[in-house]
């Protein structure tokens, strides 16, 4: 009888040496999310099982950091790439991964559809609030008054507040919480659970162009503090006590899921992918 082979880290690290600056929060972010793949193997599911998406970005050298298949896409094209391997294969569990740049400028059209359409993928967001890998250029949701080489008089527009966006397009998994392992593999756990299409935002400043801000002494987690997850204008009412402008002495940030509800999946829609999903088909056997 052969021994049952144990997993360890050597299943998901590669031999790439992360290329981050020293003391990036990605480096929280990558370490919960190999944990929490390593727990998802110890419960019966495989490398295979899986399939990661990654956008353009300072976010996306995550792609090179672990060891899943999957697809380095264009900028701002991570949904649709996440929802073409679930029309392809239903039976995979599809990560998706963007920076605030990535998602709320070139892919806002799509973060609305993915809400609408709600195939069963999880979608992270790392939000540092400037593209970072192109020195520090303002994203949507950049604070009112920053100065950029690029701005030099300042950013003279309110960020986008993500959170209620993704409540308004009608997500059934809206969540936020800061760069920190033991959060990430939390959230990751939730979001596994739901069926359908899951948003996670991560707070998670660039320590090189925006550093952090005090964000996370001024966290409280809703799960802590009776939030009813399954109330839609409480969610938008949390929602509404951080608006991603810079913070002051009376700032509040809600982390943790705002709201969740289960709705019909874009797999279940139709006929032919809830007969792909039913028939448990490998991802061989949908090539051939």
């Amino acid at each position: 009888m052969k021994e049952k082979k144990e997993n360890t880290n050597q299943e998901i690290n590669t031999p790439i040496i992360p290329t981050w600056c020293p003391g990036c929060f990605n480096f929280q972010i990558l370490a919960g999310i190999k944990s929490s793949l390593l727990k998802q193997f110890e419960q019966g599911k495989k490398k295979e099982d899986f399939a990661i998406v990654t956008g353009i970005g300072c976010h996306a050298k995550i792609f090179d950091y672990i060891n899943l298949n999957g697809i380095n896409t264009l900028h701002g094209r991570v949904l649709p790439t996440c929802l073409g391997i679930k029309i392809g294969n239903p039976n995979l569990n599809v990560l998706g991964f963007s920076g605030d740049g990535d998602a709320y400028a070139e892919g806002m059209e799509h973060l609305i559809y993915a809400a609408r359409y709600n195939a069963d993928f999880k979608y992270f967001v790392h939000n540092n609030q400037v593209f970072a890998l192109t020195i520090a250029q303002p994203t949507p949701v950049t604070e009112k008054g920053y100065i950029d080489k690029t701005n030099p008089l300042g950013v003279k527009f309110n960020p986008i507040n993500p959170i209620k966006i993704m409540l308004s397009a009608g997500a059934g998994f809206v969540a936020r919480i800061f760069a920190e392992k033991s959060q990430i593999e939390w959230i990751f756990e939730e979001a596994m659970k739901h069926k359908g299409f899951a948003f996670i935002e991560i707070l998670q400043p660039c320590i090189i162009f925006h550093n952090d801000q005090g964000y996370k002494n001024r966290t409280y987690n809703l799960q802590e503090n009776n939030h009813d997850k399954t109330n839609l204008k409480q969610a938008f009412e949390k929602a509404e006590e951080f608006d991603y402008n810079i913070i002051n002495e009376k700032t509040k940030i809600p982390i943790g899921i705002f709201y969740q509800e289960e709705k019909p999946t874009i797999e279940e829609q139709y006929p032919q992918l809830k007969k792909l999903k039913e028939d448990k088909k490998s991802w061989k056997d949908i090539q051939r």
